[in-house]
């Protein structure tokens, strides 16, 4: 079985990608552009998203972790910011890319979930953000929020319509993570935030699947 990570080039992807890979098992991460040891895919070219897939045909993967993302409007002010390109790279990244992703590695999926003799189990985590709850709602960052909110729906109905099929699916809020989204001043590192959502993914299962929880285990406010 495989894990496929996207956007493992840095940050949290590249701390998931090497915790797998320090356990011995079969990861793939991804990066926007062609780098050693990944594989291209910009979530937000649906040409690439189907090149991706079409390489990995026939392959079972048991865990696709959706975590690239942008914060494209971190920092913007309401009275003059938040243009039109700003909301269509965060929908595009952010939810859309997400959907791509699992709509072009769905037959993998299945292939790992054994959904012809319910045998298996497969696992989407998509990573999210406390910045997508309704219930949190402490303003700014608008298109980030709305993008990521929208990430977390998905997840919710996703979760609804595949776990017939023997596909759990969770989302995830990885804590306030150093990397270059979230600031040197940020509370934990890439490596810790690693090691609690691999925990989190590994507990994913039916009875669980749609969860919003956090990286340390903590259920999370819709």
């Amino acid at each position: 079985m495989t894990i496929l990570i996207t956007g493992a080039n840095r940050g949290l992807g590249h701390a998931l990608l090497e915790g797998y890979r320090s356990e011995g098992r079969a990861a793939i991460g991804t990066a926007r552009r062609a780098q050693a040891g990944l594989e291209p895919l910009d979530v937000n070219d649906p040409a690439s998203v189907r090149s991706l897939a079409a390489g990995l045909a026939g392959q079972p993967i048991d865990t696709l972790i959706c975590n690239a993302g942008v914060y494209a409007d971190k920092g913007q002010r309401l009275e003059d910011g938040y243009p039109a390109e700003v909301w269509a790279e965060s929908f595009a990244v952010n939810a859309t890319g997400v959907f791509l992703t699992v709509q072009a590695l769905l037959a993998n999926l299945r292939a790992a979930a054994g959904a012809a003799d319910g045998a298996g189990l497969a696992r989407i985590a998509i990573i999210s953000s406390q910045m997508a709850s309704d219930t949190l709602a402490t303003g700014g960052s608008y298109a980030y929020r709305a993008s990521k909110a929208a990430a977390l729906n998905l997840g919710r109905n996703l979760a609804t319509d595949l776990k017939p099929e023997r596909i759990a699916v969770g989302i995830y809020h990885p804590g306030w993570v150093q990397t270059d989204m979230g600031g040197a001043s940020a509370d934990i590192t890439p490596a810790e935030a690693a090691v609690g959502l691999r925990a989190r993914i590994a507990a994913l299962d039916l009875a669980t699947t749609g969860c919003f929880e956090t990286w340390d285990g903590e259920p999370h406010p819709f």
